[in-house]
């Protein structure tokens, strides 16, 4: 079984937008959406939920009244300012705590626990292009690295039961912790860019994760002709670092169209993108 995980050292490049055509061409596969913050392409293949489960990611304080004495130890203890004088009293404010435990650690008469607070849900369901493991965590939560863990480890668990050869992964953008965890154990990472002022500097990072991880990393080009100085420049960059361009694609605006029908841009389009697409799934399959 090999495993592919798409990302970007930004938000927007099209990584998604690529893997949903991927998952279109590809055959015997899983999809896992690692983009637990803001996860999207479900738009793109809209699954039908077989099974959820809660993910309890940080724990939450809670206060037993009848045990605290309102000292104020561990309102003063709270860097987050998560517990505070009501006027009637000590309380927390679940919203604001990290779950940190010092609140517990401070308060002599045991008037604090912590409790595991459902953080987030992790998915599994099935899509014509086959099963998808997904997730999304609720507003204001944190440990999304951890949820992207569930999420691979569900992808990994059907890709064992249903004996499929391949794991395609849409990874979060940037490089923090949910990309490392979307990361790790991949065959192979391809990353796409574009030519923007910011595009060869998140390029520049996202491949130094990589490296840094040993895992072996391809470049994609998006919308490569919008600025073609720019392209070059990047083009240049990956032949310095030994970093192969698989196949640039370019600017067309029947991808927003396809967006907007909700479908793949292979199966919406047969134009110049959808062959682009079709080359680079080639390059990388």
């Amino acid at each position: 079984m090999k495993q592919i995980t798409i990302i970007s050292g930004k938000g927007g490049t099209g990584k998604t937008t690529l893997i949903a055509s991927f998952a279109a061409l590809a055959e015997n596969t899983v999809i896992a959406d690692c983009d637990v913050d803001a996860p999207d392409l479900h738009l793109l293949l809209h699954p039908e939920i077989v099974t959820r489960e809660e993910f309890k990611g940080l724990n939450v304080a809670a206060m037993d009244k009848s045990k605290c004495t309102e000292c104020g130890s561990c309102a003063e203890a709270c860097r987050f300012k998560a517990i505070s004088d009501t006027g009637s009293g000590y309380a927390v404010n679940p919203t604001r705590c990290e779950g940190c435990g010092v609140c517990v650690f401070v308060c002599d008469q045991d008037a604090i626990i912590l409790t595991e607070r459902v953080s987030g849900y992790a998915f599994i369901s099935k899509t014509k292009y086959g099963t998808m493991a997904h997730a999304q965590l609720n507003i204001a939560e944190e440990a999304s690295g951890k949820l992207v863990t569930v999420v691979r480890s569900n992808a990994q668990r059907v890709a064992e039961e249903e004996g499929s050869d391949l794991i395609l992964i849409d990874g979060s953008p940037g490089i923090g912790c949910p990309v490392i965890a979307s990361l790790t154990g991949v065959d192979l990472a391809l990353v796409v860019t574009e030519p923007t002022m910011s595009g060869l500097h998140d390029l520049e990072r996202i491949l130094d994760v990589t490296r840094h991880f040993g895992i072996r990393s391809v470049v994609c080009i998006n919308k490569y002709d919008i600025n073609e100085a720019n392209s070059r420049r990047i083009t240049e960059f990956c032949q310095e670092r030994g970093v192969m361009i698989v196949r640039n694609i370019p600017y067309d605006p029947v991808v927003t169209e396809a967006m907007v029908a909700a479908m793949p841009v292979v199966e919406f389009s047969d134009g110049a993108v959808s062959d682009a697409i079709r080359e680079i799934w080639a390059s990388i399959k």
